[in-house]
């Protein structure tokens, strides 16, 4: 009697369960693209306020998206970067960099810690495309400098489909499955050159067109462009586009040498002599931006494609684009070129995040919540439903995408910092460079520097100097960040408390 009471129960129960699910379509888990540009600048595209860059396909995209305008880079030069966007980890975590003493490759545990470890452990079918700029090795070693012969043997296991290089694909790339005649003839040697932004987007086509119809996918595309300007690296027919425009210049832009650099800044880093060369007189500063403009509109024409082929394939209703860069430029702002240092030009990044399955009454707006790209990674893991590894120290953001994050539960601060020093680069190789690194702190040539901005102002300390310099900003009314605080004594509170905030948040970095 027991027994078959006990099967008349499970009987109705599993009534229930049908009943209850009858009619409700099946929740698939959504597609992800994650497009990552090299070296772009934030405002450098018509929905951040530059339509002198003509990025009709991106600005399309915002419109029914959520566009983030403060989000900010943890570290802000690309391998680090890269590294921090895959595994939710600080540059200081990490250790992975150009120059001692974080000058560490990733290791094959941490890297199978990253998104797209995970995803592909969930079911996922995993691309990557484009500009890989670090090294998984199976124990982390040093020097960190990216070897691509390492990418099948430590990367196959987690990517379906692969076609990257370090710098550029010109000499050609690393790629599989080594049966696929299609992407082998978008790199075929012999090739009249394409550019290769054309070649990324024909790559990225590609994999969409390989794409099991009952499977979800992630696909990570690193462009090269829009770093380097040189004409083999852009198509040049979109450089005809531009190459009679004046476009604007910033209010901080600096001809020749900018006197109100720290003397540790001008005597020893990397973007003020490249300045002098690329960026300093008005001529060589349009030169340099219509390039950038040229490129950017290459990644845009891919954008397009891409958009155009998930609709085609009827997959844009189950797909999320993420759309940022890997660090900005300062194009001569500043008295500045490069990356790295801590001021808005470098750290800053464009963040647009596309989600199809969002009703079109519910897209499209601005989000003013401060993003870090550590938060790339869980928000990722978060937006497939699945929970972040403790070792990832971001914040999952997508609760800002549907306006349902309490606010007063979101941080007030980003911590960034800057571990990278030209000479050190020169010098990685070298058996004793940790003997040169020290060398060069006792001898105030060190300009590492932390910081964080805040809803209101940006703090960094160049921590290594001796004595330590700050500067301080208040770049709501100064978004410029033309005038130092540092030593303006109505600002001394203010200086106490992000002094310390940093501080602490550099020792949450490091756990």
């Amino acid at each position: 009697m027991l027994m078959k009471s006990t099967r008349y129960i499970i009987f109705c129960l599993g009534l229930l369960v049908l009943s209850s699910s009858y009619g409700q379509k099946e929740v698939k888990p959504p597609n992800i693209i994650f497009l990552m540009t090299d070296d772009q600048k934030w405002d450098n595209m018509g929905c951040y306020g530059k339509p002198e860059f003509n990025t009709p396909n991106i600005d399309k995209l915002a419109s029914s998206a959520v566009v983030f305008d403060r989000a900010y880079q943890a570290v802000a030069i690309c391998m680090p970067s890269r590294v921090t966007m895959i595994t939710g980890r600080f540059n200081s975590n990490h250790k992975v960099g150009f120059v001692a003493p974080t000058d560490y490759t990733l290791s094959q545990s941490d890297f199978n810690n990253g998104y797209p470890a995970i995803l592909k452990k969930a079911g996922y079918r995993n691309g990557f495309i484009g500009k890989v700029g670090f090294t998984v090795t199976k124990e982390a070693q040093r020097p960190s400098m990216p070897k691509e012969h390492f990418y099948q043997q430590n990367m196959a296991a987690v990517f379906d489909f692969f076609a990257g290089s370090q710098e550029h694909d010109r000499n050609g790339v690393v790629m599989w499955p080594e049966d696929d005649k299609g992407l082998q003839g978008i790199y075929r040697k012999g090739r009249v050159n394409s550019g290769r932004t054309l070649r990324t987007g024909e790559a990225m086509l590609r994999f969409l067109d390989t794409q099991p119809k009952n499977q979800p996918f992630c696909l990570s595309v690193s462009f090269y462009a829009v770093k380097h300007d040189r004409d083999k690296d852009m198509y040049m027919p979109h450089h005809d586009l531009f190459k009679d425009k004046e476009l604007s210049v910033p209010e901080n832009w600096v001809e020749g040498e900018n006197d109100k650099l720290p003397t540790v800044v001008k005597e020893n880093a990397r973007g003020v002599r490249l300045h002098k060369q690329r960026s300093s007189t008005p001529e060589l500063q349009q030169k340099l931006v219509r390039r950038f403009a040229t490129q950017g509109y290459s990644v845009d024409d891919q954008v397009g494609l891409l958009v155009a082929k998930l609709k085609e394939k009827g997959l844009l209703d189950n797909t999320i684009i993420i759309y940022t860069s890997d660090n900005g430029r300062f194009q001569g702002t500043h008295g500045l070129f490069d990356k790295c240092l801590l001021y808005e030009e470098s750290v800053k990044a464009p963040l647009i995040v596309y989600d199809g399955r969002v009703p079109e009454s519910e897209r499209g707006f601005r989000e003013n919540a401060l993003i870090s790209s550590v938060d790339i990674a869980p928000t990722i893991l978060s937006l497939a439903d699945i929970t972040a590894p403790k070792s990832m120290q971001g914040k999952d953001f997508s609760k800002l995408l549907n306006k349902t994050q309490d606010m007063s539960q979101w941080r007030n601060a980003v911590f960034m910092e800057d571990l990278f020093i030209e000479e050190m680069f020169h010098q990685r190789y070298k058996e004793n460079v940790d003997e040169i690194n020290q060398e060069l702190i006792n001898t105030n040539r060190s300009y590492r520097s932390r910081g964080i901005r805040t809803d209101r102002y940006k703090y960094f300390v160049y921590y290594e100097h001796n004595p330590k310099i700050e500067e301080l900003y208040d770049v709501e009314n100064d978004p410029l960040e033309q005038n130092n605080l540092v030593n303006n004594k109505e600002y001394f509170d203010v200086l106490k408390r992000l002094r310390k905030q940093t501080e602490e948040m550099y020792l949450e970095a490091l756990r």
